[in-house]
Parts: C-alpha cells; structure tokens; sequence
C-alpha cells in the first residue's frame, strides 16, 4: 500500500507522520518540498515513477485565506492546477488520490448541516479555487476521494489553537467573532480518518466530509482553549462586521459527516475532548 504524501511538511502532512509512526505504519512516503512540488509535473512524474504509489495524499494548498484576494493566480495555480497535475499522474500511474479540500467551498447562508452533494457557491479565492481543484480531479480521474474539512488546529504547523494560546499569554483581552459557526477538526483525527480509509481496501470513491463532531462559533472556541488550558484573559465576543476581512467567511459551515461514518464505520470524536488532547500535548 505504498503511499505518497504530498505537502508532507505542512500541518496536516506533519500529523500523518506522527499517526503513521503511533501505528507502526511503515508505507508513507514523505517527499520534501522539491521533490514533492506539484506546480513541476516533470520533476513529480519522476517521484511517481521511483515510488510508485498505490495511493497519494494531496496535503498541499494555498490557504492563506485573505492574502489570496490579492495572489489569485498563485492561490489557483496551487489548488487548481496543481490538483489536477497529480490527478492526471495518479491517472497515468494506477494511483488513488486521497485530496483535502474544505467548507469554504460553500457559501454558508443557510443553517442546515452540509452535504456532499449540496450546491457548492464558493464566497472567496480560496474557496473557489479548492472547488476548481475538486471538479478537475472528478473530471479526470475515477479513483478519488475528495475529503472536505474544517477549522483545522494541531500541536504542528500555525493554526488557531497555537495563536490563541499566544494571545492568551501576551494580552489581558481579546475580541474574538461570536457570528461565524462552523466545527472544529483536530488534524490528527482527520490524519488517523485518511489511514483508516486507505487501509479499509474499500474502494467506495467519491466525497466525503470529515470534521470533529459538534458546532461552535470561533469565540466559543476561544473560550474552550483557554478554560482548558487555564489560561486567564478576557475574552469578548463581537459580530464579523467589526473586524473586516479582504475575504468572506461562510457564515455556518457545519458538515454532515453520515456519508462517512456509514461507509467506512467511523466513529468521529467530539470537538471538546480532541481540543483537550491537543492542548495537553501542546501545555507538556
């Protein structure tokens, strides 16, 4: 089951080593940045063909989620362009792709749990991109899992969790938006989630959504961090209007998880107690 992970030193790509090693997995392959760029085909044919994967995890993405107002092309050639350069070698290579992807490709005005087939009507660059990345992978290449998530934290990379846990530190009060509702998804979950799937051996291809259980807002969240962490700030909760933003957030993101849980008989943790584990992994 020999499988490449591309964008292996990112947030996500870290946790998957971190499960794969907790496991005893011993079939990842963590490529560096130039080998793995999927922006240069060539150099990746020559990855494909040395590993020759049975199966590839696209880790990697442009998601710096305001500064892609402005870097349009680079946020497409990222999440676009580069999504499909690997599904079209997976493709040529016999691969399954396992492809990240993420609720901002929804607009997010309705209050209703998403899924999967629901109508995608991306309100930003990134989030369309992401969808764009998504229909060239399902345009050209069968074997495909497309796993949207959301609010992605963990002890690895930059994320809310860490900042927040900084702020905290360094200021006596916060103001944090109480408006946006979406679910939070420690990215180990989501790593142990992609292994399950791939050592499943069930080939049921298509899109599922992957988040941990539970929906809050982001000054929820914030609260959560630092009751669990002990941390002593206030925090005041205020609307999106007061803190703009160059790009526009879905306003309720939460995703329904049935497909994926029925499927490969997942039990999906609950925001909470995943927040705790990552917070005492980070406090050690």
């Amino acid at each position: 089951m020999k499988t490449l992970v591309l964008g292996a030193s990112g947030q996500l790509g870290q946790c998957l080593k971190a499960v794969a090693a907790e496991r005893n997995i011993d079939f990842l392959e963590f490529p560096d940045e130039s080998e793995g760029n999927i922006l240069d085909v060539a150099g990746l044919k020559e990855l494909f063909a040395k590993v020759k994967p049975l199966y590839v995890i696209n880790c990697a993405a442009y998601t710096a989620v305001d500064k892609a107002e402005d870097e349009v092309d680079i946020c497409r050639a990222v999440n676009k362009t580069g999504a499909l350069n690997i599904a079209l070698l997976c493709k040529e290579f016999n691969a399954v792709l396992v492809h990240i992807s993420t609720d901002f490709i929804f607009q997010g005005d309705i209050m209703e749990l998403l899924k999967e087939d629901d109508l995608a009507e991306p309100i930003s660059v990134y989030g369309l991109t992401k969808l764009e990345g998504e229909e060239d992978i399902i345009a050209n290449l069968g074997e495909h899992y497309i796993l949207r998530t959301s609010w992605l934290y963990s002890e690895f990379g930059n994320n809310f969790v860490k900042s927040m846990l900084k702020f905290g530190v360094e200021r006596d009060v916060l103001n944090i938006i109480a408006d946006q509702i979406g679910s939070p998804t420690y990215a180990v979950d989501l790593a142990g989630a992609i292994l399950d799937i791939i050592e499943s051996g069930k080939r049921e291809f298509g899109v599922y959504h992957y988040s941990n259980e539970g929906a809050i807002s982001w000054y929820d969240f914030a609260k959560a961090i630092f009751d669990i962490s002990g941390t002593q700030v206030k925090v005041n909760p205020i609307p999106t209007s007061a803190y703009p933003t160059k790009a526009t957030r879905p306003k309720f993101s939460v995703m329904d998880k049935s497909k994926i849980k029925g499927v490969f008989g997942m039990e999906v943790p609950y925001w909470r107690d995943s927040l705790v584990t990552c917070i005492e992994k980070l406090t050690i």
